[in-house]
């Protein structure tokens, strides 16, 4: 395995570094080694199965993670070739980070490479959430874990209007931008439209725009190149060739998009014949990928909708218990969207597909079969759709309409932050006076230690730019610390 690279901080000066010629002001040339080694299979899936066990922090983390191995330690890709990748991640629906692993895996060993990266990247995960939402089911009663999760809630409130500040601050570089996030919040918290149509209200929106202040969405267009400057060069440099699996053709596009619509058809076809299409896991299949198509934005874009679904149309899951699955998918790693995975197991588990003596069965399969169905979008977007895509990856026509997308996103989670704030802060509102999010709380029954450890929790994360790990821990400690002086 090739040797880390040090820092550029940290590193000595290389020896054979020439002298600046006299009487010039130029500095000197610095000898740069010399670019690895080919990276083999084995090497890469050792990399790919630790990063979905240590993948913490939500997408920017993930991100980041993969930045520091990847482009500054590792050297296989280039800082150039890895914000191509992510830019096009960032226009998908769907988990960027985990769509960037298997982007980056299939760009190193084609198409085992991308399935093994983005595979890896989500299977600790979903283990790990079964696991938990099982000891939720089987505990959650305790009085010391209920004191747990009356802490992380309103951390978890807090957590949702700093992704929705930090995604805001990336796309919301226009007024006109601004009151596209206006109207969606207006459209989902006053109107309670469903999220589907505001995305393609959004789309629309964008797609007009643009013809008449195209500047407004240029502003918003994500991830710039670094510098000119010198790097050390990488498997995969700047001006290394496309390999021959990344070049388009529409044999192998018509080949991936058959096999992803059999991969697809199959299973949804046995669940339907088994239980029928108004069956709880037809339609958390149906539910999920329809989801997994339309949420732009990341992570926590799916989240309105999931909650929309699940919540309120089907009732898998109650408010509480999305809050709960929240923080968990907050403090585990892999893509947030994982909690996907605590959504099906808890309403597989509780609506008894199997029976009421096999309902963990039915929480695993749920949760498996949701966490197929939500995530072979995302690999069909990346082995079908990245050779297209980036050819056009320029082009404003299409980059219009995402970014529009992506700032309606905004007020959607803002208004989720707000309906997650009512439930925290006026506990006595139940989830029929709520309806969809963004309703008017009532104003009896506030609870002024769970807005302590929300504005503390805010506190945390917006002036002093701690970790969500971290803040959840706190939050958690402190709920444990007012359970025990409660019964003391």
């Amino acid at each position: 395995m090739q040797p880390p690279v040090p820092d550029a901080a940290s590193a000595p000066a290389p020896v054979n570094a020439a002298a600046p010629a006299a009487g010039t002001d130029q500095p000197p040339a610095v000898a740069l080694p010399a670019a690895p080694a080919g990276v083999s299979r084995r090497e890469a899936f050792a990399f790919w199965l630790r990063l979905g066990f240590i993948s913490f922090g939500g997408p920017a983390g993930q991100i980041a993670i993969m930045h520091q191995e990847l482009v500054e330690r590792r050297r296989w890709i280039s800082e150039r070739r890895f914000l191509h990748a992510l830019n096009y991640c960032m226009l998908l629906p769907g988990p960027e980070a985990q769509q960037l692993a298997t982007y980056l895996g299939w760009l190193l060993h084609r198409t085992w490479g991308g399935v093994v990266a983005g595979a890896l990247f989500v299977l600790p995960s979903l283990f790990i959430l079964i696991a938990l939402a099982w000891l939720y089911l089987a505990f959650g009663h305790l009085p010391w874990v209920a004191g747990l999760f009356y802490g992380v809630k309103p951390a978890v409130t807090a957590i949702v209007l700093q992704a929705a500040h930090r995604i805001g601050g990336r796309t919301l570089r226009h007024p006109l931008l601004w009151g596209i996030a206006a109207a969606a919040f207006a459209a989902i918290a006053l109107l309670h439209l469903p999220f589907p149509l505001i995305v393609l209200l959004a789309a629309l929106a964008g797609w007009l725009g643009q013809r008449r202040w195209p500047a407004a969405f240029r502003t918003a267009a994500g991830h710039a190149a670094t510098g000119t400057a010198a790097h050390a060069p990488a498997v995969i440099d700047d001006d290394t060739p496309p390999p021959a699996h990344a070049i388009f053709r529409w044999s192998r596009l018509l080949v991936l998009l058959a096999a992803g619509a059999a991969l697809w058809l199959l299973p949804m076809a046995l669940l339907a014949a088994c239980f029928g299409w108004q069956g709880t896991l037809t339609q958390m299949g149906w539910f999920f990928t329809t989801a997994a198509l339309l949420t732009f934005g990341g992570a926590y874009a799916v989240l309105p909708y999931v909650w929309q679904g699940a919540v309120v149309e089907h009732g898998w899951v109650t408010p509480a218990q999305m809050m709960d699955g929240l923080a968990l998918g907050e403090a585990t790693p892999g893509p947030l969207i994982m909690l996907v995975a605590f959504v099906a197991f808890i309403g597989g588990y509780v609506h008894q597909v199997f029976g009421p003596e096999q309902q963990v069965l039915a929480g695993v399969t749920a949760a498996v079969l949701v966490t197929w169905f939500t995530f072979l979008p995302s690999f069909l977007f990346i082995l079908a759709g990245g050779p297209l895509v980036e050819r056009t990856r320029d082009n404003l026509r299409l980059g219009a309409p995402l970014t529009a997308i992506t700032a309606a996103v905004v007020g959607v989670i803002v208004s989720l932050a707000l309906f997650f704030a009512w439930h925290v802060l006026w506990p006595g509102a139940s989830s029929a006076e709520a309806g969809a999010p963004g309703g008017l709380p009532a104003f009896g029954g506030f609870d002024p230690v769970a807005a302590g450890i929300m504005l503390l929790a805010a506190l945390a994360l917006f002036r002093y730019r701690r970790g969500v790990l971290e803040v959840v821990a706190g939050a958690a400690a402190a709920g444990l610390a007012v359970t025990w002086l409660a019964a003391a």
